[in-house]
């Protein structure tokens, strides 16, 4: 029989110091431990921050303490995201897709400016809307 997993809200964001912190929902009670992830990349962030949630796992196994498996939803702030994921979204790709000028995406990166709230959704809305096109991509063979 499988296990329910929590589901639980992580959010990565890139930091005054330039670092990248993940770290829980801190509205989040169900679990009986927290945990943090840091590194100077949004992936080694996240890396760290799962390697938190497996050292966490097999602690408190050992200590006979209950433990709560969770499936993370890791939402990110803009400066993050384009960090993750700049290795397959340049900022010439996201200007296209959000409409957005690539040199103020860049500025969101460096930590120079943030987003105004409706930037930040004009971001996540024409992400989406590119992975519903993507999804509907069918190859001929």
């Amino acid at each position: 029989m499988e296990t329910k997993k929590l589901k639980v809200k992580a959010f990565i964001e890139r930091g005054a110091n330039g670092k990248y912190g993940v770290y829980l929902d801190h509205d989040e009670t169900r679990l009986n431990y927290g945990i943090f992830g840091e590194g100077s990349s949004a992936e080694e962030a996240i890396n760290d921050f799962y390697g938190c949630y497996e050292d966490i796992k097999m602690s408190l196994r050992e200590d006979g303490k209950s433990f709560f498996e969770v499936d993370f939803d890791i939402q990110y702030d803009v400066a993050s995201f384009l960090n993750y994921y700049s290795k397959i979204l340049t900022l010439s790709g996201l200007e296209k897709v959000t409409g957005i000028n690539q040199r103020q995406l860049g500025h969101y990166v460096q930590g120079r400016t943030l987003p105004r709230p409706e930037t930040v959704k004009k971001i996540e809305t024409s992400l989406h809307a590119l992975s519903v096109e993507l999804g509907q991509v069918r190859f001929c063979v």
